[in-house]
């Protein structure tokens, strides 16, 4: 090993053991601190502040799906797809103009669901 490898990992164990004292201290102290005063309202679900009842069968509209898949694939991969391609600009001007074609394949899939009312909240 060389020389000074074991008093850095001396000084990761201190810290790790450190750290794990005082978290066990903080839930600890808020174990013994806490207020304690149960009650049945306490344990029932909390349903967005509507009191629980039997169980009533409801369909569940699946446009909030859609809509956040759409979301989730032609927002959130644009934003990290253009600093990519950017960055490519400067290297490999091929790979910028792959990626602006895939970029366009995106952009007519949310064309195409725009189109088909996908994107229409009824």
């Amino acid at each position: 090993m060389p020389e000074g490898f074991d008093l850095n990992w001396i000084t990761v164990l201190l810290v790790a053991a450190v750290g794990l004292t005082a978290v066990g201290g903080m839930f600890l102290t808020s174990y013994l601190v806490a207020p304690k005063r149960p009650s049945e309202a306490k344990d029932t679900p909390y349903e967005c502040g509507i009191p629980p009842g039997p169980f009533n069968w409801s369909q569940i509209q699946i446009r909030y799906y859609v809509f956040a898949i759409l979301f989730i694939i032609f927002d959130v991969e644009a934003v990290f797809l253009f600093p990519w391609a950017v960055i490519f600009m400067k290297t490999a001007p091929a790979v910028f103009y792959e990626m602006m074609v895939f970029i366009g394949i995106l952009f007519f899939g949310v064309v195409y669901g725009w189109r088909k009312g996908v994107l229409q909240w009824r």
